[in-house]
């Protein structure tokens, strides 16, 4: 292993042997290694640093990020034979990475993820792109070490004309960066705009959740674009409008955002206003309601919309809120289902990593079974070629479509 580009120290490389278990999971190429999978090390680690994997015969398996403080103690690098983790190898690997997207955005669409963290062989890191703007989140300390390497490495490769930094909260204050930093150009003064199917969308780069937009539903907001025409349509846990926008640019006749954050709908209707030109857009009747969606579902006059999308946040952070969450999935499409009308549709999203797509389907088909009413489904989809999941604890974005009778 050539340690170079990699922070300097004088301990001896930090060596790891792992379960046989965990030998085959790292061979079949997931890429994290769990506290309980470790037999042992050669020294105490420091975070960040790279560790190599030896399997029972001593023989090199892997080598990736550690973390003493993390259960994920070791996020997987490289596994195969041995490679020097320098400049040429993170650049080789962006390149290919960015070859893989080569085809996925065009003139009208300037919003699209570019390196999807571990599926990309990124881990702990994301690069989405927002028009001439890039934002840079980071979810490991090893990646504030090599923070110099991967912004030179970004900016060599893509020359946008601002790259800003995003930290994710269990990174906390990083010494001279912060959440929010300008690491390339200007600062912007307020959101940026960028394109979606022609669309246009603002984007908070600097404070924004995630990296400023839900860049990973932009497919499925396309997919209601084409199904809108001629209805009245309901957008709950609307955020910004995403699923309203479109659906308006479909032919809606209204549609309805539903968020308890005025912050989401006043960012919502900035994102109308940046479409008036657009001739069906300004032709639908666009409104909003401020209120807990839970509770609002429940009480609103039944079947008042012909098309009613249903996204929340996620209902389960961690393994032990699964139940709940997938009793909150059925409770919470069973009071969505009540508002269709007949022949409508519902669009049913989660992006609960620890529920399935299998749970999920299953607790809106109960829900859908309650009423007594008859329904298909029509379509079911996953991840976008840009937000794509290589590993099953990356696949948390599920989405069905059901049409009722």
């Amino acid at each position: 292993m050539n340690p170079s580009s990699e922070p300097s120290s004088s301990p001896p490389r930090l060596k790891l042997s792992v379960k046989p278990a965990a030998e085959s999971i790292i061979r079949s190429g997931h890429p994290w290694v769990f506290s309980d999978s470790i037999r042992r090390q050669n020294r105490e680690g420091e975070p960040g640093e790279l560790a190599v994997i030896y399997d029972r015969r001593d023989r090199f398996l892997a080598v990736g990020f550690y973390d003493p403080s993390s259960p994920l103690r070791v996020r997987i690098v490289h596994c195969g034979d041995p490679v020097s983790i320098d400049a040429d190898f993170w650049n080789a690997r962006l390149r290919a990475t960015l070859a893989r997207r080569a085809n996925l955005a065009d003139a009208m669409t300037t919003g699209i993820r570019l390196v999807n963290g571990e599926s990309d062989g990124f881990p702990g890191l994301v690069l989405d792109r927002y028009d001439t703007t890039l934002v840079l989140k980071l979810y490991a300390t090893a990646w504030l070490l090599r923070l110099p390497l991967i912004r030179d490495l970004v900016l060599a490769e893509l020359r946008p004309e601002r790259l800003v930094l995003r930290l994710s909260r269990n990174l906390g204050a990083a010494g001279p960066v912060h959440d929010g930093a300008v690491l390339h150009g200007s600062a912007p003064g307020g959101p940026v705009v960028f394109l979606e199917s022609g669309l246009r969308f603002e984007a908070d780069v600097i404070r924004g959740q995630k990296t400023g937009f839900f860049l990973d539903q932009r497919e499925n907001r396309c997919r209601v674009g084409t199904i809108a025409r001629g209805s009245d349509v309901l957008n709950a846990f609307s955020f910004s409008g995403g699923f309203s926008l479109h659906a308006a640019r479909g032919g809606a006749k209204s549609v309805t955002d539903l968020d308890l954050s005025h912050h989401a709908l006043d960012s919502a209707r900035r994102n109308f206003d940046l479409n008036r030109g657009d001739a069906t857009v300004a032709a639908c009747r666009h409104e909003s309601i401020q209120a807990d969606a839970f509770a609002w579902l429940g009480q609103a006059r039944p079947a008042s919309y012909d098309l009613v999308v249903v996204d929340p946040p996620s209902l389960a952070k961690r393994e032990s809120e699964r139940a709940r969450a997938i009793r909150a999935y059925q409770t919470l499409n069973s009071a969505a289902i009540r508002l269709l009308r007949q022949g409508g549709t519902l669009v049913a999203a989660s992006c609960s990593a620890h529920v399935s797509a299998d749970e999920f389907i299953g607790a809106v088909k109960a829900a859908a079974s309650r009423p007594g009413r008859r329904f298909e489904i029509l379509e079911t989809t996953g991840h976008a070629p840009d937000h794509h999941a290589s590993f099953p604890e990356a696949r948390y974005l599920k989405a069905v479509y059901l049409r009722f009778g």
